[in-house]
C-alpha cells in the first residue's frame, strides 16, 4: 500500500512536474480497483491537510514547488499576522491585516509570499487557504444591541467581535461571559457569525475569571464516562504473580523514597543512593509504570494524547490521568508494591556513568519525604526531623554529596544555570487572592533536579543508540542575530562573551552568569540572556540540548503529568520484553507515529503555559485591586517603546506608560534597552530601582498601571507644537514657528529638523501623521521612537495607512456599538489624544448582520476604512510593526536549570516573545528572529495550589526543557 511520505517525496523530488491522479496511479502502478479506491482517498486526504496542492488542471504538487508556504498563524491585537513555517528553517512571514482573509489566530494556512527585503530576510504573504481552523469556539463579553448582539473576545488576538443573530443569544445576557460557538467565519469586512453556546455567568460572579480562561484554552474538565469506565477498571493492588509473570527485577528490599511537595498525591518517582564498595554511587530512579496500565489504543490513551499533559491553575489542577489512576495504583506511595521502570546509573569519582542499566522492576518506597523535611535535615539540622527519620540521615547526606557532584560537573561542561525566584499566589477557599508568597529553591529540589536530569540523559542516550522510534526533548542552538544582540548588550555592562553567532558554547554564557552572580545587574543580564534563546521542545530525532549542553535528553520521569513521558515508556517496555528489538512493522509504526506525538505534545505544552500564565496575571491583577494608590519598591524588568515594566518584589508586573513620564521626552534606545530623556538625559534602563504608586488595574485585561512618585510635569514651551504642560491629547497653543494658528503638528513635528519648531503648522487643524492613524503626512524615519503628543511612536517603522479625518481629529470617531446615534467615544487617557468628528452608525436591520463594528484594522493596529477609525476601541494603537512582536514578556517560575524531569508543564519557566496586553498603547512590533523564547525548567505560573486540589505536585524546580 502507497503511504503519505512515499507520496510527498516523490513530489519532493527536483525532476518532478505536477501530476494527474491518472499518471500517478500509473507511476506507482496500481492495477488493483480496492488500491486504486484507496489511493484517491490518501490523496484527497493529504490536499485536504494542505500537504499538497490540487492545481486548476488537476494536477498535483507540494506547496513549497508552488511557491506555497504551510503554517500556522499567530495574530497580533493590532490585526496583523505572522506565518510560523512547518520547516523550522524557512522565515517567518509577516501578514497584512488585510491579507490575513479570514484566517484567524493558529489556523493552519497556505500562504504565497508576495514582497521580500533586499536580503531577502523579512519576508511579506497572503493567506491564499485555511487548512485548518484552530479557533473553533470563543469566549468574550457579551453585548446586547437588542437586534442583534455581539461577543467581545477575551483573547485580543481575534480582533474583531463576533456577531450574534438575535435567534442565537440563548439565553445570554448583557455583560455576561459566554462561550461562543463560529457558524461563519470573517470574510473581508464581515465580522465572523457565531451563536452562543454556553453561558458562563456574569463577568463579575466569583469563579467566571477562572472558567472563562479554561473555556478560552478549550481546556478539558472532566473525563468522558468511556474514559471513566476504564480507568474504574484499574486494580488497587498488584499481586506477586504479577511480578514473576513479567519478569520484574525485586526491589523492595532497597531502601528507596519518594521526595516532593507536601500537597502532593501524584507520586511518580523515587530514588535511592548507595556507596558502592569501589567508592562509586549508585544511583537509582525509579519511576511509575503508567504505560502498563494506559494500553496503547484505549480509550485512555486516546484522553491522555489529546490533553498532552496535566495543567496547573492557579486555584486546581486539570490532570492527564483520571485520579483513580493518578493518585491511586500509579502513584507510588509508601509501603505499598508498584510496579515502575527504573534507571540504574553508577558514577565514577569523575561523575562519569560507567555502568547503566534500564529494566522493569517493582519497588516498595519506604517513607513518603517532602522538599521541607529533606532541607530540615540536610541544612537546618533540625534535632526532632533528625530523630524522626534517624534511619535515613546518613541516606539523604550521600545524596546530596552526590547532587552537589553531578551539579558541579554539569556546570563544568557548560550547561545553563538560571535562578529566578518562584512567587505562589495564595487563594482562600472562595478564590481570592490574599497574599503572594515566594518559594525557595533549597538542596532537597536540587538533588531531585540533578538525578532526574541524569536519568533522563541516560535513557535518551541509551535507547538513541538501539535506534528504536523515541521522543526526545530538544532545544535548539539559539538564534545569531538575537544572540549578537544579547551579546552587544552585555558588554554595555563591561560584560565580554566570546565567541559570536552559534559558533558560542553554552558554557560562555554560564561563565557570564557565574561572573554576573552577586551583582545588581545578574537579573538583568540573565533575563536577557534568557530572552535571546529558543523554546525547547519534542521531536523524534535527537538533536541535542543547547541549554544543558547534552548531547541526547528525553522526558522519562514524569508518565502521569506528560505524554511524551508515558508514549516512551511503552516504548521501553516493548524493547525491554522483545530482548532489545522490535519487528520492523512495529518498527515502522512507531516511526511513523512518534512525529505525530512530538508535535502535539509541543502545543499542548504551549496551550498548557498559556493557561497558566493567563490564570497567574488574572490572580495577581486581582490581588492589586484594594491596593490602588499605595506605594512600593520595584525594578525595571523591561524596557519598551511605549513604557517600562516594573517588577515588585512580590513578583507583580505592572507598566508605566511613557505618556505618563511628563517630565520630559523620551526616546528608546533598544541596543540598551533603556528610555532616555531628550532635555534631561535621564536614563531608565533595566535593572534600576524605583519607587512607585498602583494608579489602575484593569480587570477586563488583567493588566495594572504604575506611575512613578514625584513625577513633575514638562515646562511649558518645552517644544514647539507640544502639549503645553500636559502627559498626552494635543496641544491647545501655538508650537513655536506656528505660521498661522498652530495646533499640534502630530506627525510632522516630532521628527527631524521640524522639532524644533522651525518649520510651522501651515493649517490651523493639527496634521497627525499616519502613523497616527490619521492625516496625509508620513512620519519621517529617524530611525528613532520618541513621544508625540503623549503617544509613544516608532520612527523608524513604516507608516500606516490610517484614517484621512477633517480638522483635529486623530482618527475617526469609533463605530457606535448599539445602533442609531451619533456617537464620538472618548479616547482612553494616552491612547489617542483628541479624537475628531464622530461617524455616524449605520442602523442594522434585524435580518441583515452588519459588516464588522470595525473594519480590518491595519498593520499598524489602526482601523480600516478611512473615516471610521479603529476597530475595536481597545486596538487603536498606531506605527507599523517592524515584525512579530511588540515586546518581550517574561514569565517568571521557579529557580531553574533546564529542568529535570520533574514535573508538569505548568512547572516551567516561559520566555515569550510577546506582550499582546492592553498596555500597549501603540502598535510598534518589533520583528523576532527566533521561534520564541525557551521553555525551561521551571514554573510559567508561579502559584501553586493554594486550592487544595489533591493532584499537585509542585516542586520548586521541575523539568521542562
Amino acid at each position: 500500500m502507497i503511504t503519505e511520505q512515499e507520496i510527498l517525496d516523490f513530489m519532493r523530488e527536483t525532476a518532478y512536474k505536477p501530476m494527474t491522479y491518472q499518471e500517478l496511479e500509473q507511476h506507482f502502478s496500481i492495477d488493483k480497483a480496492q488500491d486504486f479506491k484507496e489511493f484517491v482517498k490518501l490523496l484527497n486526504a493529504i490536499e485536504q491537510d494542505g500537504k499538497i496542492i490540487l492545481t486548476r488542471t488537476n494536477r498535483y504538487g507540494v506547496p513549497e514547488r508552488m511557491d506555497l508556504i504551510r503554517g500556522r498563524v499567530q495574530a497580533h491585537a493590532k490585526g496583523f499576522g505572522f506565518l510560523i513555517p512547518d520547516d523550522r528553517e524557512h522565515p517567518d512571514v509577516y501578514i497584512n491585516a488585510n491579507d490575513l482573509k479570514s484566517a484567524m489566530n493558529g489556523d493552519m494556512v497556505l500562504v504565497k509570499v508576495t514582497s521580500k527585503s533586499a536580503a531577502g530576510g523579512k519576508l511579506e504573504g497572503e493567506v491564499i487557504r485555511v487548512v485548518k481552523r484552530a479557533v473553533t469556539q470563543i469566549v468574550g463579553v457579551f453585548q446586547n444591541n437588542e437586534a442583534y448582539g455581539f461577543v467581545l473576545p477575551d483573547d485580543k488576538r481575534i480582533n474583531r467581535d463576533i456577531f450574534i443573530p438575535k435567534n442565537a443569544f440563548n439565553g445570554a445576557v448583557d455583560g455576561e461571559k459566554v462561550v461562543v460557538r463560529i457558524v461563519n467565519y470573517p470574510e473581508g469586512r464581515s465580522a465572523a457569525e457565531g451563536e452562543v453556546a454556553e453561558v458562563l455567568g456574569h463577568k463579575d460572579d466569583p469563579g467566571v475569571d477562572i472558567i472563562s480562561i479554561i473555556r478560552k484554552h478549550q481546556l478539558p474538565e472532566g473525563f468522558p464516562e468511556e474514559v471513566t469506565a476504564e480507568a474504574e477498571q484499574a486494580p488497587d493492588s498488584i499481586t506477586d504473580e504479577e511480578i514473576v509473570q513479567q519478569g520484574r527485577r525485586d526491589l523492595r528490599n532497597k531502601i528507596i523514597v519518594t521526595i516532593d511537595g507536601e500537597d502532593a498525591k501524584d507520586l511518580d518517582d523515587a530514588v535511592n543512593v548507595e556507596l558502592l564498595p569501589n567508592g562509586h554511587y549508585l544511583l537509582g530512579v525509579h519511576i511509575a509504570d503508567v504505560g502498563y496500565y494506559v494500553q496503547e489504543g484505549s480509550e485512555l490513551d486516546k484522553e491522555a494524547y489529546n490533553r498532552g499533559c496535566s495543567v496547573y491553575l492557579v486555584d486546581r489542577v486539570i490532570p492527564m490521568l483520571p485520579h483513580r489512576l493518578s493518585n491511586g495504583i500509579c502513584s507510588l506511595n509508601p509501603q505499598v508494591d508498584r510496579l515502575t521502570l527504573s534507571c540504574e546509573m553508577e558514577f565514577d569519582e569523575n561523575m562519569k556513568v560507567v555502568n547503566h542499566d534500564v529494566f522493569t522492576s517493582v519497588i516498595r518506597t519506604k517513607e513518603r519525604m517532602t522538599y521541607t523535611n529533606v532541607r530540615k535535615i540536610l541544612e537546618d539540622e533540625d534535632p526532632e526531623v533528625m530523630e524522626r527519620y534517624s534511619d535515613l540521615v546518613d541516606n539523604f547526606r550521600q545524596m546530596k554529596d552526590l547532587a552537589l557532584k553531578l551539579r558541579g560537573n554539569r556546570m563544568r561542561r557548560g550547561a545553563v544555570d538560571f535562578d529566578f525566584p518562584e512567587s505562589k499566589v495564595v487563594i482562600d477557599e472562595n478564590g481570592k487572592p490574599i497574599d503572594i508568597v515566594k518559594r525557595e529553591r533549597s538542596i532537597a529540589e536540587q538533588m531531585i533536579e540533578e538525578f532526574m536530569l541524569a536519568a533522563n540523559e541516560t535513557v535518551a542516550e541509551h535507547f538513541h543508540w538501539l535506534k528504536v522510534p523515541f521522543i526526545y526533548r530538544i532545544h535548539e542552538n539559539p538564534d545569531p542575530e538575537r544572540l549578537q544582540t544579547f551579546l552587544a548588550f552585555a558588554e554595555n555592562f563591561g560584560y565580554h562573551v566570546k565567541g559570536r553567532g552559534n559558533s558560542i558554547h553554552p558554557r560562555a554564557l554560564q561563565g557570564l552568569l557565574e561572573d554576573i552572580e552577586g551583582t545588581k545587574e545578574q537579573k538583568v543580564i540573565s533575563t536577557m540572556m534568557l530572552r535571546s534563546m529558543k523554546q525547547a521542545k519534542y521531536d523524534a530525532g535527537t538533536s541535542g540540548h543547547f541549554g544543558l549542553a547534552a548531547e541526547y535528553y528525553s522526558h522519562f520521569t514524569s508518565p502521569i503529568r506528560r505524554y511524551p513521558d508515558l508514549a516512551i515508556h511503552r516504548v521501553i517496555r516493548e524493547v525491554i520484553e522483545n530482548k532489545g528489538v522490535l519487528t520492523e512493522k512495529r518498527h515502522e509504526y512507531l516511526a511513523s507515529r512518534m512525529p505525530d506525538v512530538a508535535q502535539q505534545s509541543s502545543e499542548r505544552e504551549r496551550v498548557a503555559v498559556e493557561a497558566e500564565r493567563d490564570t497567574d496575571q488574572l490572580k495577581k491583577a486581582e490581588y492589586m485591586l484594594d491596593k490602588v494608590g499605595e506605594e512600593f519598591d520595584g525594578m525595571i524588568s523591561s524596557v519598551t517603546n511605549f513604557g517600562m515594566f516594573i517588577e515588585l518584589e512580590n513578583s507583580v508586573e505592572g507598566l508605566i506608560r511613557l505618556s505618563a513620564l511628563t517630565d520630559d521626552y523620551y526616546h528608546f534606545d533598544e541596543k540598551v534597552m533603556s528610555l532616555i530623556g531628550e532635555r534631561t538625559s535621564k536614563v531608565f534602563r533595566i535593572g534600576d530601582d524605583l519607587k512607585i504608586r498602583v494608579a489602575r488595574v484593569n480587570m477586563d485585561d488583567h493588566t495594572i498601571d504604575f506611575e512613578l512618585l514625584d513625577m513633575k510635569p514638562r515646562a511649558d514651551g518645552d517644544r514647539g507644537g507640544r502639549p503645553q504642560g500636559s502627559s498626552g491629547g494635543f496641544g491647545r497653543g501655538p508650537g513655536r514657528g506656528g505660521k498661522s494658528g498652530g495646533g499640534a503638528r502630530g506627525g510632522k513635528e516630532a521628527f527631524g529638523k521640524e522639532a524644533g519648531g522651525k518649520m510651522g503648522s501651515k493649517s490651523g487643524g493639527a496634521k497627525a501623521s499616519r502613523a497616527h492613524g490619521g492625516g496625509k503626512k508620513k512620519a519621517m524615519n529617524t530611525g528613532n521612537n520618541t513621544m508625540v503628543n503623549g503617544v509613544s511612536t516608532d520612527a523608524g517603522s513604516k507608516p500606516s495607512e490610517g484614517s484621512n479625518n477633517r480638522g483635529k481629529g486623530k482618527s475617526g470617531g469609533f463605530k457606535n456599538r448599539k445602533g442609531n446615534k451619533d456617537v464620538v467615544f472618548k479616547p482612553v487617557a494616552d491612547n489617542v489624544g483628541v479624537i475628531g468628528e464622530g461617524v455616524k452608525a449605520a442602523k442594522p436591520s434585524d435580518t441583515k448582520k452588519p459588516a464588522s463594528r470595525g473594519d480590518a484594522p491595519r498593520r499598524d493596529g489602526s482601523g480600516g476604512n478611512k473615516d471610521k477609525g479603529a476597530g475595536r476601541k481597545r486596538d487603536r494603537g498606531a506605527g507599523a510593526p517592524a515584525g512579530r512582536y511588540d515586546a518581550l514578556q517574561t514569565t517568571r517560575g521557579p529557580g531553574f536549570a533546564f529542568g529535570s524531569g520533574k514535573g508538569g508543564y505548568g512547572e516551567a519557566s516561559t520566555i515569550e516573545p510577546t506582550r499582546n496586553d492592553s498596555q500597549s498603547s501603540n502598535g510598534n512590533a518589533r520583528k523576532s528572529s527566533g521561534r520564541g523564547g525557551i521553555f525551561l525548567g521551571g514554573d510559567a505560573t508561579p502559584g501553586s495550589n493554594a486550592g487544595g486540589n489533591d493532584t499537585r505536585k509542585r516542586p520548586a524546580r521541575e523539568d521542562n526543557n
